[in-house]
């Protein structure tokens, strides 16, 4: 049932104004307005920068405070220890940023660093290097990957007074013209990554890089509350469809539970539940301990984590772990706009017609939870099936990850697309931010995704921009 709130507002003239480009007299249809709630009932009604920052619209008041509190936590600096804040010190002594904010702006997306600029606040490197021998070959089942002997899994381009940054990151482009059927050229730019300053000797003679951007945090509650049969039976039906389009489950190592479950955070679903996604980015972004990851993240090469002061152990509690977990489940995805615009409702077709939703799944619906009864049974347009797909050799990092190998990625989730530019300022897509724009991001589709991508470039100019208007209005 739409709440009583929720509907007066999501059928309102006013909203009808905002959400019709032609700006229609004429009423939103039950299926607009479903269409619009993008994150079922916790869809709110919000645009401009603190778009991605609202907690969910049927998220009770008696449970805003831990929303809140949580948000402080993800927002504020952590800082050095010892410090008189103890509930927030411990940073480092190795890092790359001192916020969860700092990455996920405004709860949005992340970017890469300027051509020329080595100031990657938004932006990480993982690394590893080959399993050769059996030993590392079975360590990758419960590692996803066997990270460099000396820098680790993940290059810290910032450091604490006291020691020294790991290296420092540096991307470069060039360019990559791709000619349109109806003679346009839209040049994409192929990055090139390099670490300089090495400040803890040479790294692996075969070491694997990749650059990931941070994600926005909208919807992540929802999504961690998609079934396991659900995601079974999307890789299943994509088998049988024989269309080329054939993804899987990645299978990650949870920490808690101790066993292998269904991976779906990161770009490479290698995370399998919120509370550990937050802690592994607090250990390896911010470097903190906690009861996940109870380690520093430094290698025997790195003497400064056991020289320089600890902010305790654990460094980031259970409880505020618990409060970050809270907040970062019930951050709410805003409502789709202009949905009964004949222009977007073109674009859906055709997105449909392309193929896109073989991957990009329209409607998906969560679990029954009643510990977070507002998570609970939502009908959700995330426009993802969390499954491993191989996007071809054009976006392949080349290095593995649990079972998603050099070439297979997420699908991403879509909604929330259309904001990007109000909440971050910008519109850098795909895992490293190459893309700069979304039909940028199209074009570098390959793999089991060439099929769509070509069909893409073979659209008309007045397709292209159906499609284009569809995919911002989500």
């Amino acid at each position: 049932m739409l709440s009583a709130s929720l509907a007066v507002a999501l059928s309102s003239p006013a909203l009808q104004a905002k959400t019709s480009q032609s700006a229609s007299s004429e009423s939103l249809t039950p299926a607009e307005i479903a269409a619009m709630k993008s994150g079922g009932e916790t869809t709110v009604r919000k645009s401009g920068a603190n778009a991605f920052s609202l907690p969910a619209t049927n998220l009770p008041l008696t449970k805003r405070l831990d929303f809140s509190v949580g948000n402080s936590f993800f927002r504020n600096p952590w800082v050095q220890a010892p410090a008189t804040t103890d509930a927030r010190d411990g940073l480092g002594p190795l890092f790359n940023t001192n916020g969860c904010q700092n990455c996920h702006i405004k709860d949005g997306r992340g970017h890469p660093p300027a051509e020329g600029d080595s100031n990657a606040v938004s932006m990480l490197v993982r690394l590893s290097i080959p399993a050769v021998t059996d030993e590392q070959k079975r360590a990758i089942i419960n590692d996803g990957v066997i990270p460099d002997p000396v820098y680790g899994g993940q290059l810290q381009d910032f450091s604490l007074e006291g020691a020294k940054p790991e290296g420092q990151i540096h991307i470069a482009y060039q360019d990559v013209p791709v000619k349109l059927a109806d003679g346009e050229v839209v040049t994409l730019r192929k990055p090139t990554l390099t670490i300089t300053d090495l400040n803890y000797g040479p790294m692996h003679a075969d070491i694997m890089m990749s650059a990931r951007v941070a994600p926005p945090m909208i919807g992540l509650g929802l999504l961690e509350q998609i079934p396991d049969a659900t995601l079974e039976a999307l890789a299943k039906q994509q088998q049988q469809d024989g269309q080329g389009v054939s993804g899987k489950i990645n299978r990650v190592w949870d920490v808690a539970k101790q066993e292998l479950v269904t991976g779906r955070f990161g770009w490479k679903a290698g995370q399998p539940t919120l509370m550990q996604q937050n802690a592994a980015a607090f250990n390896g972004d911010l470097g903190l301990t906690s009861e996940l990851f109870p380690v520093e993240n430094c290698t025997s090469s790195q003497t400064a984590c056991t020289d320089l002061p600890n902010g305790g152990a654990p460094e980031v509690s259970h409880k505020v772990l618990t409060f970050v977990e809270f907040y970062s489940r019930h951050l709410a995805v805003p409502a789709r706009r202009n949905v009964s615009d004949p222009l977007v409702v073109q674009g859906e077709k055709l997105f449909a017609d392309i193929g896109c939703q073989s991957c990009h799944q329209t409607s998906l619906k969560t679990a029954p939870n009643t510990e977070l009864p507002a998570l609970s049974e939502q009908t959700i347009h995330p426009y993802t099936d969390l499954l491993l797909h191989d996007m071809g050799e054009g976006l392949a990092d080349h290095r593995g990850e649990y079972l998603a190998d050099g070439r297979e990625w997420r699908t991403a989730p879509l909604w929330g697309l259309g904001y990007t530019q109000e909440v971050n300022g910008h519109t850098q897509y795909l895992h490293d931010g190459r893309a700069r724009n979304t039909l940028e991001a199209i074009l570098w589709h390959g793999g089991e995704a060439q099929a769509s991508r070509d069909r893409v470039v073979h659209l008309s100019t007045a397709e292209r921009k159906a499609l284009l208007a569809f995919l911002d209005s989500l």
